[in-house]
């Protein structure tokens, strides 16, 4: 399991500069996005890396590796605004978003741990494709969730959800950076 962690550490690194950078061009712009807003910009992510993978041709060059950290990132500022307050203007500098973000990925990388432990290490047998369908299954969970005012009777809360779909994702670049 010290690979998964390993390789877990190097994809996050990866996405984790991308936004970085981007919290440098755009500040935190994304802080006045409602919940369902990013919900909806991760099911589009899933969706377009679907098709990626059904469609014989792409007319946009960004590929599935570049989608998926786009959902790694897309997760993790959903799990922070899950915890802060709707605003109309960010409220976050690049450095606390960064801190923040650092602390989301370290929740969900424990999370993963633990259930890779439990699971045995069952998604490297996956497809990546098998990857994409469980992501845009907890986003419509997720979407569910949402329309239900966050009620639910047995299930796990949004969060949870987030945390997944963020596993996933790691989960299928480690796969397409080792193909």
């Amino acid at each position: 399991m010290s690979t998964t962690s390993t390789q877990f550490d190097q994809v996050i690194e990866r996405c984790r500069a991308l936004f970085e950078k981007k919290a440098f061009d755009y500040g935190t712009a994304w802080r006045i996005l409602r919940l369902s807003s990013l919900t909806d910009q991760l099911f589009i992510k899933a969706q377009r890396i679907r098709g990626l993978q059904t469609n014989a041709e792409s007319k946009i060059a960004e590929g599935e590796e570049d989608e998926f950290i786009g959902i790694i990132n897309y997760a993790v500022m959903a799990l922070i605004q899950s915890e802060l307050p709707l605003v109309d203007q960010p409220d976050l500098s690049p450095e606390q978003a960064l801190e923040l973000y650092d602390a989301k990925v370290e929740e969900c990388k424990s999370l993963m741990l633990d259930k890779n432990h439990d699971y045995g290490e069952a998604w490297r047998e996956m497809r990546v494709s098998s990857l994409t369908d469980l992501i845009l299954q907890k986003l419509h969970r997720i979407k569910q969730i949402e329309d239900h005012q966050g009620k639910t009777l047995v299930s796990e809360g949004i969060g949870a959800n987030y945390q997944d779909i963020l596993n996933y994702a790691v989960f299928a670049m480690i796969h397409l950076t080792n193909s």
